[in-house]
């Protein structure tokens, strides 16, 4: 049995494992506090550097290092997510009780759809190397507009998934109980939870379009790419309500996010150039960034996100 094959079948276990266990603790709605969130997110993170090890002792340094490095740019980029599920459940008035069986359904969703990007993106940029070009301006782009423009403020009327859904669902007015679609009176009937779970998916759909591009300017391996990701989202909805009632905190953190797409955007076309970044460099590159940016959060804090924070 190769090493790669050995890690696959530990992967598989390993989450299907977890997914149980997470799904089975997190079957009812209610709200997640801050220390059983912290815990989770601590869990997955504890996970992710183990399997890191078993990479490394059965692939070697540079598959490690390729995973951590796809890890915590996804991670790093689900941050920015974050603010994302924030305006959706605002926007819909989604109760903080509801908001994790959302995340639970959304990120299943999301699972799926990573595996279908994942294996057609690294099958197309084998067979159509200047798509490289594509992805790393769409990336130099992104960074720009995430930089520079302000918030969009979600219109749910407008997500086409939501006009679609209406069209051949009725929906009830307001959020009654914690069920996305039930039965009435012989009618299949959609509550606004439903709407929400659509403008969640299709958020990640469009985080995902620079996510994965992000990962494959690290390697074009889908074992390294697939798992990095995987780990990431598994972790998010924890990291979503440890950081949810903090997001004041990290108001510079977009810059530094933005500065990491906009460096993997660039590593991507030096690339199609012949000019090769360590993995190392760009290990580096991510983690000084993060800290920098997390630091200047914290020290060019306004005083009304102090005042913010004392209410939590």
């Amino acid at each position: 049995m190769s090493p790669t094959t050995l890690m696959w079948i530990v992967f598989a276990l390993l989450i299907s494992c977890m997914l149980v266990i997470d799904l089975g603790m997190n079957r009812k709605s209610g709200r997640v506090s801050f220390k059983k969130a912290a815990t989770w997110t601590l869990i997955w993170m504890g996970l992710a550097l183990l399997f890191d090890l078993g990479i490394y002792l059965s692939m070697g340094q540079q598959k490690a290092m390729e995973f951590l490095t796809g890890y915590l740019i996804e991670q790093s980029l689900s941050v920015d997510n974050l603010f994302v599920f924030i305006m959706i459940f605002t926007a819909f008035g989604v109760r903080e009780e509801l908001q994790a069986r959302v995340l639970k359904w959304g990120i299943l969703g999301a699972i799926v759809m990573r595996l279908l990007f994942i294996f057609l993106g690294s099958a197309l940029l084998k067979e159509f190397q200047w798509l490289f070009y594509f992805f790393g301006a769409l990336l130099i782009y992104t960074s720009w507009k995430m930089a520079f423009s302000g918030d969009e403020e979600i219109e749910p009327d407008k997500n086409p998934l939501v006009k679609l859904a209406r069209r051949f669902l009725p929906m009830t007015k307001q959020i009654r109980g914690d069920w996305f679609v039930t039965r009435k009176l012989g009618i299949w009937v959609a509550s606004p939870l439903f709407m929400v779970l659509l403008v969640v998916e299709s958020s990640d759909l469009v985080f995902a379009m620079d996510s994965i591009p992000a990962i494959f300017a690290i390697t074009l391996d889908p074992f390294i790419v697939l798992t990095s990701n995987i780990f990431a989202i598994m972790g998010l909805r924890s990291l979503f309500f440890m950081l949810s009632n903090l997001m004041g905190m990290f108001a510079h953190l977009k810059f530094g996010i933005a500065l990491i797409l906009a460096f993997v955007g660039i590593k991507m076309i030096l690339m199609m150039q012949g000019m090769h970044v360590p993995i190392t460099l760009s290990l580096a590159m991510i983690v000084i960034t993060l800290a920098v940016s997390v630091l200047a959060s914290i020290l060019l804090r306004k005083p009304e996100s102090d005042e913010a924070l004392e209410t939590v």
